[in-house]
């Protein structure tokens, strides 16, 4: 049996509301993440990775092994080997060696870190309730738990 393509399946009134609405995302996505590097690299001279890779340890005070930065970021180990790098030669991050594997580093903010991640927290919370200012909390909180449903039915890969 041969199965019909997934636009012949799909077309229609419903799918064009749903693209329409993948673009809205996508378009409001990119927006926000511009004007965030922006203020990130004139306000901390950081990058959004960085910040991101940050905010991925300031979650874990126990420590990552990269591989679960790398899973939690949906990156690759590559990605985020170079900002874990340069992290622990500025000081904000540590690295050792997990006990029984020699071969397995576990990634920690250091007080410093601790302290710039803080800072850095503080003001993208301030940016992005400037960013989504007109949305009402009720909205937003709706809109959020529609999100959070759709990635819930994506988990575990599709």
């Amino acid at each position: 049996m041969v199965s019909a393509p997934l636009t012949a399946v799909k077309s229609g009134a419903p799918a064009k509301e749903r693209l329409r609405l993948w673009i809205r995302i996508l378009r409001a996505s990119r927006l926000i993440e511009a004007v965030l590097r922006e203020r990130l690299k004139s306000r901390f001279d950081t990058t959004l990775p960085r910040f991101d890779v940050l905010s991925a340890l300031d979650r874990a005070p126990e420590g990552m092994a990269m591989s679960d930065i790398s899973r939690f970021l949906l990156v690759s180990n590559g990605n985020v080997t170079g900002i874990v790098e340069r992290l622990v030669t500025d000081g904000l991050a540590s690295r050792t060696k997990r006990d029984g594997d020699r071969r397995t580093s576990i990634i920690k903010l250091t007080p410093t870190g601790k302290e710039a991640f803080a800072a850095m927290a503080e003001a993208h919370e301030r940016w992005i309730d400037e960013l989504l200012g007109n949305l009402p909390e009720d909205e937003a909180r709706a809109l959020a738990g529609t999100l959070k449903t759709f990635e819930s039915n994506w988990e575990g890969g599709v």
